[in-house]
């Protein structure tokens, strides 16, 4: 039996869903309470160069919404700096068994609408993230529950379908960020209104619980109406609340005074989409924003050089990749992905593009996570052995359609260094630059031949790292947006996160990866590294290694 206790850190202790910062002063800053808040007040202005997909924690599976998400709502865990476990809203937790975990959740926490937060909540969320009627990308992350048991009131009890040893850390992510239930119930109702069913929200849940064939209908027939109440008016329990949003453009939230810790300095942040890297840059030398995300490579000097301005970098646990729709033809033959593969100066790219930013990527996983091995080997670049693999699956006068996000250049100048690469080869690639959202819609949907995209991994745990992105459960917009399809990869990552023994889990993720080096679906081009900016006149700023914000500690001088 396991037990992980976390009562020494109450009140000490409080982060957001990886929030990876120094709250040594928390405590300090309490004492002063709202006059302080008061005080500094402010709000910030933080340029994004990409704007929430959804407001919705189980709505999609991308960083810049979840960047936004962070500030409103709160998961029973999260990580401190070292990757390791520590509490929200759960004070403690216990692994009963191999497929029961027991969580004592905090008491005296309210959502912003004023409802309380407790085991029929952590139920009603789990639930929810879970029924195909929301049809939510993030499912595979807690798809193993099979139990949501409420004990009492602030105990709840999860059993797993099979042992799964990453579940602590799966809670850590933004799928496991608590809605007010109140919400929840209110956005099920108004589905079922607006497609006309007759069942009583009671009846549906009823129904749910059965599952079955009655329920896939009816959560059929009102999929395209969950979520919508949850879009328009978010309700968490974070230290800062919902305030309005105008798509495209901004979203601005503001100071939780009820939250149930320490409440924030800022009066609010407002979230400002600005898509083109210098206009960000120059939004922040000119004041208009306090701080900005994506910096970009290209500009480090710019920013560095500029004594008003501090440039945040640190190391993420990401993987920038360039993946292949291996459903189609010709890239469901491996040579032609190896050739590809071959044709890929990393190194040069990484000089080149990404100004010798971040880490060289062999495979997914990133350095410090569990199954990284500097011991394997990628396949290097060469260009006689591309032609020679393209002359053996006997492909000539190949045109692809690569897709790329267009509010990122460098996964452009990528695409573009692909481009003249592979022309020496007698290939023609047509570079399209889509619009962030209609881009994730694109690629889930399989509209591509090829794409450039990056995974945060944001757990930290090399299932995360591997299973979105390549296991068969996973193919569409959940994350395996190469449609790759192998069941000796899938047994051997079940077998991975089944397994209670970490060094078994190692050697299991070190195989996997070997897979995917010698079968290609993807180019794995480098680990990022996070770069972004603000203003001298503001000081907490502060990102993790999944490049997420906790703006509790933060102030404008």
């Amino acid at each position: 039996m396991k037990k992980f206790s976390f009562m020494a850190l109450l009140g000490v202790l409080i982060l957001i869903l990886a929030a990876c910062t120094d709250d040594s002063n928390v405590e300090e800053e309490a004492t002063e309470g709202e006059e302080t808040a008061a005080a500094e007040g402010g709000t910030l202005t933080l340029a994004i160069p990409s704007d929430a997909v959804s407001m919705d924690p189980h709505g999609s599976n991308d960083v810049p919404s979840e960047q936004i998400r962070d500030t409103i709502y709160e998961p029973l865990l999260t990580q401190d700096e070292n990757f390791e476990i520590v509490p929200v809203l759960a004070e403690e937790y216990e692994q009963v068994d191999d497929t029961t975990w027991q969580f004592t959740l905090r008491e005296g926490v309210t959502f912003h609408d004023g409802s309380e937060f407790n085991a029929d909540v952590v139920k009603a969320n789990i639930e929810r993230v879970k029924d195909p009627a929301k049809a939510s990308p993030r499912s595979f992350l807690l798809e193993m529950v099979s139990e949501v048991n409420v004990i009492d009131d602030y105990t709840v009890e999860l059993v797993t379908e099979y042992p799964f040893a990453p579940l602590a850390n799966n809670l850590t992510h933004g799928a496991g960020k608590m809605i007010s239930k109140d919400l929840i119930d209110a956005d099920y109702q108004q589905a079922l209104d607006e497609a006309g069913s007759d069942l009583s929200l009671e009846e549906y849940y009823d129904l749910r619980a059965e599952g079955g064939e009655e329920h896939e209908a009816v959560a059929n027939e009102i999929s395209s109406f969950v979520g919508q109440l949850v879009e328009s008016e978010p309700v968490g329990t974070n230290y800062f609340k919902f305030d309005s949003r105008s798509p495209g453009e901004q979203t601005a939230v503001v100071r939780n005074d009820d939250y149930w810790g320490d409440t924030a300095l800022l009066d609010g942040v407002t979230f400002k989409v600005v898509s083109e890297p210098g206009s960000r840059i120059a939004e922040l030398e000119s004041g208009s924003s306090d701080a900005i995300l994506a910096t970009l490579s290209s500009n480090i000097d710019r920013v560095e050089n500029n004594e008003d301005v501090t440039l945040l970098r640190n190391d993420s646990v990401s993987i920038d990749y360039i993946g292949f729709n291996t459903e189609k033809e010709p890239f469901d033959d491996p040579r032609v992905r190896q050739a590809i593969t071959h044709a890929f100066d990393s190194e040069a790219v990484l000089d080149g593009v990404y100004n010798g930013s971040g880490t060289p990527a062999e495979a997914p996983l990133a350095p410090g996570v569990l199954g990284y091995s500097e011991d394997l080997e990628g396949l290097e670049y060469n260009m006689d052995r591309a032609q020679e693999l393209l002359d053996e699956a006997g492909v000539e006068d190949l045109t692809i359609n690569l897709m790329v996000n267009d509010d990122n250049p460098e996964r452009v100048d990528v695409a573009l260094w692909l481009q003249e690469s592979l022309s020496n080869l007698g290939i023609t690639v047509n570079v399209e630059q889509v619009e962030w959202g209609a881009y994730l819609a694109a690629t889930g949907a399989g509209e591509h031949d090829m794409f450039i995209l990056g995974w945060s991994n944001s757990t930290g745990d090399p299932d995360n790292g591997i299973s979105p992105l390549f296991h068969s459960d996973n193919i569409g917009d959940t994350g395996n947006r190469s449609f790759y399809n192998n069941p000796e990869l899938d047994s051997i990552l079940d077998e991975a996160r089944q397994s209670t023994e970490e060094s078994e889990r190692e050697e299991l993720y070190m195989e996997a990866q070997q897979i995917l080096v010698d079968e290609a679906p993807a180019i794995f081009i480098r680990h990022g590294e996070n770069l972004n900016a603000y203003g001298n006149h503001v000081e907490g700023f502060e990102g993790d290694a999944y490049n997420i914000f906790n703006f509790r500690g933060t102030s404008i001088q």
